[in-house]
């Protein structure tokens, strides 16, 4: 069974930053396209950025310029720098293959942005 496990969030002052790492067991894991997504209350789950097995990425609109995701194949991690943050990238943030596979969902961290 595929594990992923999130780490790094917690509350953070509006304009402050923070890293979220993700750890993965149980896949090949540099083949794949790998996001990281986030789900706010009252809000559907969205994706904030993606990067593929050759380091390209994407970035929501809404975070672009801000956040930057990264991978280390050898250590099976992806990890999320958050800079500027604003009140509303308040959310649990997860990590996931892009697509993701839905029985892959760990528990996410949880990320507060409040001054």
């Amino acid at each position: 069974q595929v594990q992923l496990v999130e780490s790094g969030g917690g509350l953070v002052q509006p304009g402050g930053s923070l890293r979220l790492s993700c750890a993965a067991s149980g896949t090949i894991f540099s083949i794949y396209t790998m996001g990281w997504y986030r789900q706010a209350p009252g809000k559907q789950r969205e994706v904030v950025a993606v990067i593929a097995s050759d380091g390209s990425t994407n970035y929501a609109d809404s975070v672009k310029g801000r956040f930057t995701i990264s991978r280390d194949n050898a250590k099976k991690t992806v990890t999320l720098q958050m800079n500027s943050l604003k009140a509303e990238d308040t959310a649990v943030y997860y990590c996931n293959r892009a697509p993701p596979i839905i029985r892959d969902w760990g528990q996410g961290t949880q990320v507060t942005v409040s001054s």
